[in-house]
């Protein structure tokens, strides 16, 4: 036995939890179909999934195939649920992305393929619905190759009774020359050894020959089958089982080797207790290990596994241990998140596939007395999606978190109030921004000078950097000039004020660079007593840090940046001249338009909030014929101000004000 695991994509409506449905019953692992309507499909376990018909949170299924041991992971189809997806692509050894007969390539059908491309994650494309009513083939088919790959083959002639319940989806013999054709065509192109072959053994090349090169493309990503069917009829489903099984490649790993897997998802058991969704890549972890867990070049915890749940036979069972290329719930990781590696983090490992939220709103009970328990449900959100990023404000006592869009808001609000009890109303959606250095800005203040209050030296320099590098600090000073607890005080306060800019915002893209230090050493008096008003602690530099730092960010100046988005509209050539008032009106960035006959594509970029607006106004500009596709490109300096975002500190912009709340000390003699 081997193991593949096995994502499941698509588009919102694909059917794609039917798909696995159907999978599950093929398998023998459920005895009746489940209906998303119905609500009582196996992974949909939530209720409200169930209610809404929708995907919200991956689950995990599994089933055989033959030798195969296939961990199937369901993910939501709504892109305001992206980062579930995102933590799935992680772990897996292959996927199938589901796409409509009757819609055909869609926006989020073409988000995920770009990402599966990106990450060379071997998938196959199955094409379902070929039962309902406007279902087409070839249309279908062009749509694949020219909006998604043009390495795709068709694996099966054209659906007969298309559109009835009757449709049947035949599939190709191993030698029809409708597939090999088209195999050889495909496969030489990315083969050189298979070319020769080919040019030196004449016009044919043997179907077992061509199958191989088939699996080992697919494998490569570099070649991606496509099956039609019907997940509700089960039409074409066992040729799609069938490529699962030969075409995509299962997991590979050593079972003696160090320790290595992923955590993908968190979730509460029944008693509380935070269980770990772990893929091991290699080693194997036991009841009563003690196993590091964390991110980056360090783990940041560690702790005994009290408990292991292996996927096996369409649900997951108690184990002593886990091995390579499985999934399993750990117990007993209390301090374990998602992303988390255990062990050694796998080779390659990545993050942020997708891109971050660019929404917030804040959260408001609707009884004030509510605010403590509504901060500790949130967290537990938080957990199961840290992309959600709570942002406490304790002098407003609200808080607020961040979104991919509406329906995302819509889903956290009925979550408190079913498994918390708490009724929450969110105020108005709001962009989140950047702001980038716009040049380079220094401060420094001396201990025991001028009207420095704290026992501490800092000095701080401020360089813009490159876009998308993020935030880098630097010393020009010794590093044994002072305690490393009060350089690391220092370290840690910059990265936490750059959270909060001149306009409110998160400063990015910058060097950091300490250019002065200084402190009093531990001090006490003749009868040994130590003395804080004599000594430097960490507490000195960490509030002094902010005054420093904040000093010179107002001199190198910042401009705030605003999420873009990139878009591609289609629509009647004759509905373009109305639309492009309305796009300049929302400040977008159209490209030149690209015309076919009465049809038109503008391509372009967008502020990330005005998509919704556009979204609204334009199925009456276009008769109801416009398609809008739109996915985050960059950030662009925002034009005509800086917005700015209410401070949640005590704001070491006014001194006077940071002052009255910051720990003062009276200073002491002058220290070395």
């Amino acid at each position: 036995m081997h193991t593949l695991n096995l994502g499941i994509l698509a588009h919102v409506d694909a059917g794609k939890t039917s798909l696995t449905e159907r999978l599950l019953h093929t398998a023998g692992i459920i005895d009746e179909l489940g209906r998303v309507d119905d609500g009582n499909t196996r992974t949909d376990s939530l209720a409200l999934e169930r209610r809404r018909g929708i995907t919200i949170k991956s689950a995990v299924v599994s089933f055989d195939i033959d030798d195969v041991t296939v961990n199937l992971i369901d993910t939501p189809g709504h892109p305001d649920f992206i980062a579930e997806v995102e933590r799935v692509l992680s772990v897996l050894d292959g996927a199938v992305l589901v796409i409509s007969a009757v819609e055909g390539v869609q926006a989020q059908t073409r988000v995920l393929m770009r990402t599966l491309q990106r990450l060379r994650i071997p998938t196959l494309v199955f094409v379902n619905k070929t039962d309902r009513a406007g279902a087409r083939y070839e249309q279908v088919l062009r749509g694949i190759t020219e909006k998604l790959t043009p390495n795709a083959v068709a694996m099966g002639p054209a659906v007969t009774g298309l559109g009835t319940r009757d449709a049947h989806c035949p599939s190709y013999a191993a030698d029809d020359p409708r597939l090999t054709g088209r195999l050889t065509d495909l496969l030489t192109e990315h083969d050189d050894a298979l070319l020769t072959a080919y040019v030196e053994g004449g016009d044919t090349l043997a179907p077992g020959r061509l199958h191989e090169e088939l699996a080992a493309q697919t494998g490569q990503a570099l070649v991606h089958p496509v099956y039609f069917g019907s997940a509700v009829t089960g039409a074409g489903i066992a040729a799609l089982t069938s490529g699962i099984k030969e075409l995509l490649p299962g997991a590979r790993g050593d079972a003696d080797g160090p320790v290595s897997g992923t955590v993908f998802k968190v979730e509460r058991g029944s008693a509380g207790e935070k269980l770990a969704y772990v893929r091991m890549f290699s080693g194997t972890v036991r009841t009563r290990d003690r196993l590091p867990f964390g991110r980056g070049p360090g783990a940041a915890g560690e702790g005994r596994v009290t408990g292991i749940n292996v996927f096996a036979d369409g649900s997951d069972g108690p184990r002593p241990s886990v091995g390579p290329g499985r999934i399993a719930k750990l117990r007993g990781l209390g301090d374990i998140r998602i992303g988390d590696a255990v062990g050694v983090a796998p080779e390659g490992a990545r993050e942020h596939h997708f891109a971050p939220p660019t929404l917030e709103s804040v959260v408001v009970p609707e009884a004030p007395a509510s605010r403590g328990e509504l901060h500790f449900a949130l967290a537990q959100l938080a957990e199961q999606d840290p992309l959600i990023d709570l942002r406490q404000d304790d002098i407003r006592k609200e808080i607020s978190v961040s979104l991919y869009g509406e329906v995302q808001k819509e889903v956290i609000e009925a979550t408190l109030a079913e498994e918390f009890g708490i009724d929450v109303t969110f105020r108005e959606t709001t962009t989140i921004c950047l702001e980038r250095p716009s040049g380079t800005g220094a401060a420094f203040e001396i201990i025991d000078k001028d009207d420095n209050p704290f026992l501490a030296t800092v000095g701080l320099r401020v360089d813009p950097a490159p876009a998308g590098s993020g935030v880098d600090y630097r010393l020009e000073v010794e590093l044994g000039s002072m305690p490393y607890s009060l350089m690391r005080a220092v370290e840690e306060t910059v990265f936490e004020t750059l959270g909060q800019g001149l306009n409110g915002w998160q400063v990015t893209d910058c060097t950091v660079t300490m250019t002065h230090s200084g402190y009093w050493p531990r001090q006490s008096h003749a009868h040994g007593a130590f003395d804080k008003s004599m000594s430097s602690t960490a507490g000195d530099f960490r509030s002094l840090t902010p005054l420093v730092l904040m000093t010179a960010l107002r001199r190198a100046g910042t401009t705030v940046y605003e999420p873009m988005h990139r878009f591609r509209l289609e629509l009647p050539a004759d509905a373009l001249g109305p639309l492009l008032p309305v796009l300049a009106h929302l400040t977008a960035v159209p490209g030149p338009p690209s015309l076919d006959g009465a049809n038109c594509v503008l391509e372009g970029e967008i502020p990330a909030a005005r998509v919704h607006e556009l979204q609204q106004r334009l199925p009456s500009l276009t008769r109801g014929e416009g398609v809008l596709e739109s996915a985050f490109a960059s950030h662009r300096a925002v034009v005509g101000g800086n917005p700015s975002r209410s401070r949640t500190d005590h704001n070491p912009l006014d001194r006077k004000e940071y002052l009255l709340h910051a720990a003062l000390r009276r200073p002491g003699p002058s220290g070395g």
